[in-house]
């Protein structure tokens, strides 16, 4: 494995994860709410009254970012090596996967851990578990 030392930006990082924190900490002092995306998209499809505005909110946030920042900067190239059913099929298999994990890795990584939740610290080695095991198979037994 080699680091492309141009390309490792820390700051970068650094920032990004104490925005993400800010964000979900007053998510979480402001609405008692827990920052997931799959229980905020979630409870988007099975809507309660007064239950919509800040959801919609989120997402429309989720979605407006980045476009904010094409604006200002360019935005780095999207290089995805995969088929589009190889990526429809991931896709249903993720949500299959937040519906039985109770959540996705932003609630359970994010917010989960930073609560000291053993739920979601489980959850999260779970998530990492099957991603390293995912990766392994792919890359060294199937040759892909």
């Amino acid at each position: 494995m080699t680091i492309d030392w141009t390309a490792f930006t820390p700051w970068s990082g650094v920032i990004g994860g104490a925005i993400i924190g800010l964000a979900v900490a007053l998510l979480l002092l402001a609405n008692g709410r827990i920052a997931g995306i799959s229980g905020i998209v979630g409870g988007l499809l099975r809507p309660s009254t007064g239950d919509i505005a800040w959801r919609v909110a989120f997402v429309a946030g989720l979605v407006a970012a980045p476009v904010a920042y094409a604006i200002v900067a360019t935005l780095p190239p999207i290089n995805v090596e995969a088929s589009y059913p190889t990526l429809v099929l991931a896709g249903l298999l993720v949500g299959v996967g937040t519906r039985y994990g109770a959540g996705c890795t932003s609630g359970h990584a994010v917010c989960g851990i930073s609560r000291l939740s053993l739920r979601s610290i489980g959850a999260t080695l779970a998530f990492m578990a099957a991603g390293f095991l995912t990766v392994f198979v792919v890359s060294h037994l199937l040759g892909a």
